[in-house]
């Protein structure tokens, strides 16, 4: 038995001195403490100009006081509580000598002769009942904090929490220590299992993916739930703790509160936003259904399955887009006032800042924009066309809301603004050749003397030899101009595939040259002034001359 009470009163002695700079601390959380008793101040309130301020006896709020501008609600709290508590503190004074003295104008209680507080009109006017049953309500409230003060302070009371607390933080301690071993075996159990996966996916990715990275990283994420778990078990046991006794039972309050308070706050705003979020999700639902719709009547156009005179196929889809870009936008406008925040300062500062960037930032931009739908409406070119523009002359690749990419017959990619195609002259080589084939042509100059009808035949032999281009319609042959030393004869021929075209007129000029140099007959571009002593033809015997070294 001895060593029972040895154990209780070491207890309670260590549990003191643990606990008194955490009652300290709590003591600095109680509130705006006046050290002055008021005992008249309170007489004059006659109309309420703040908000009701809390009287609270070890954190547990009993009723709430008004307050006028000279002696505010919160300084009349703090005073009627430390009186209460001066009576509660002093075993003397009897909750049976609690009373109510009436007045004219207001209620005063007394405990014996310690007054406690006034009760005014004003005071039961807030709450809708009379002030004489105000007054015997607040009476029964402070009886039972005074009792509920004392109690909790008594010897009896003491011992059995600090019995309570040290068996809190045995518990702790066994929890803590059966989750670190419970921690250590799933680590080596992740180790013996993961790991070698790990290093597979290492050998499978060529080592693209580091095992030891990734491991470090798990291991990060696994110290993270641990530290945020035992974190989250010492609060918790420690909240238990310091609630047990009246001195820690302010601070206790004020950190739960600092955790339940945010929880509460964003569960009252969720139940709140319920309506608009169902809103939202309507408004969500219908614009992805609408969407879908229209993108299905689209791609019918686009594909050829829906039919629509004068609507070419190719505007379907950047037809689409625009739809879509304008039903999201509808749908924005729609639900930007039950979105959570819309009518807060600082997000409608975000907004107005996004609109100044965009606005700054987007007038190459829309203008990039604006022409390549209007390149695609008019139908100046396709994918695949082979398109020249200005200098540039390539296959289009891709077409974009922004660019359009080319693609060189040197296989160089040309990435080409859209406003730029927009202001320009663009010669599409493709549109015609598949139906009407395209035209190509080239130009010789032969002198006066050869009769013309000889280089008709001559070009029109070299165009008939010259593999892929078209015998019908035929070639003909176009006299340009008589120039000063010679006639400008242009030879047109038919193709449809204009991906060859280089390879076109590389063949057809070197049968130029063939056929000019069999009939000697003398080319005479680009320029001509006399007759040479020898004419400038290359014999049969010599087109096939070796090279040096050869």
């Amino acid at each position: 038995m001895k060593i029972n009470n040895i154990i209780i009163s070491y207890g309670l002695k260590l549990t003191k001195a643990l606990l008194l700079l955490l009652l300290f601390t709590g003591l600095l959380f109680q509130g705006n403490l006046s050290s002055q008793t008021i005992s008249d101040a309170e007489f004059g309130i006659q109309n309420p100009v703040q908000s009701a301020a809390d009287v609270k006896i070890d954190g547990n709020v009993l009723f709430k006081v008004q307050g006028i501008a000279s002696y505010t609600s919160g300084q009349r709290a703090v005073a009627i509580s430390e009186r209460i508590e001066k009576v509660a503190s002093n075993d003397s004074i009897s909750t049976d000598s609690l009373k109510i003295i009436s007045s004219d104008h207001r209620m005063m209680i007394y405990a014996g002769d310690e007054f406690i507080m006034s009760i005014f009109d004003v005071d039961a006017t807030t709450t809708g009942i009379k002030r004489e049953v105000l007054a015997d309500i607040i009476l029964q409230k402070i009886g039972k904090a005074i009792d509920l003060h004392r109690n909790e302070r008594s010897r009896p009371v003491l011992i059995k929490k600090s019995l309570y607390a040290l068996g809190a933080a045995t518990i702790l301690a066994l929890i803590l220590f059966a989750f670190l071993w419970l921690i250590r075996r799933i680590n080596n159990t992740l180790m013996n299992r993961i790991k070698t996966r790990i290093d597979k996916v290492e050998d499978k990715s060529f080592n693209l993916i580091r095992s030891n990275q990734l491991w470090r990283a798990i291991q990060i994420f696994f110290n993270v739930i641990k530290i945020a778990i035992i974190i989250f078990v010492i609060s918790a046991f420690l909240q238990f703790i310091l609630g047990l006794f009246p001195w820690t039972n302010n601070f206790a309050t004020y950190t739960l509160n600092l955790f339940l308070d945010p929880i509460q706050k964003i569960w009252k705003g969720f139940v709140g936003f319920i309506p608009s979020l169902v809103f939202l999700v309507v408004i969500y639902f219908v614009t992805r259904y609408l969407l879908k719709l229209i993108n299905l009547l689209f791609t019918g156009i686009d594909q050829g399955g829906i039919v629509i005179n004068g609507f070419d196929n190719d505007w379907a889809m950047p037809t689409f887009r625009i739809l879509r870009f304008f039903i999201i936008a509808f749908s924005v406008v729609v639900a930007y006032p039950y979105i959570p925040g819309s009518e807060s300062n600082a997000f409608k500062g975000v907004t107005v800042f996004i609109g100044v960037l965009f606005s700054l930032g987007s007038s190459s931009f829309i203008s990039n924009l604006v022409a390549g739908y209007s390149m695609t409406y008019r139908g100046a070119y396709k994918t695949g066309d082979l398109i020249k523009l200005n200098e540039f002359t390539g296959f289009v690749e891709d077409q974009k809301l922004l660019v359009t990419r080319l693609r060189s017959f040197k296989n160089e990619e040309i990435v080409v603004p859209n406003s730029l195609l927009l202001n320009s002259n663009i010669v599409n080589y493709s549109k015609k050749a598949k139906e009407q084939g395209l035209i190509l042509h080239t130009m010789v100059g032969i002198g006066y003397e050869t009769p013309w009808r000889q280089v008709d035949a001559m070009l029109k032999l070299a165009a008939d030899r010259t593999e892929g281009l078209l015998k019908q319609p035929p070639p003909y042959v176009l006299k340009k101009s008589l120039g000063d030393f010679a006639v400008n004869y242009e030879i047109n021929v038919f193709c449809t595939d204009v991906t060859k075209m280089n390879t076109y007129y590389s063949e057809l000029h070197q049968n130029i040259l063939d056929v000019f140099n069999e009939n000697n007959v003398q080319i005479m571009t680009p320029a001509y002034e006399r007759d040479p002593e020898i004419p400038k033809v290359v014999p049969k015997d010599q087109w096939f001359t070796p090279l040096a070294g050869e």
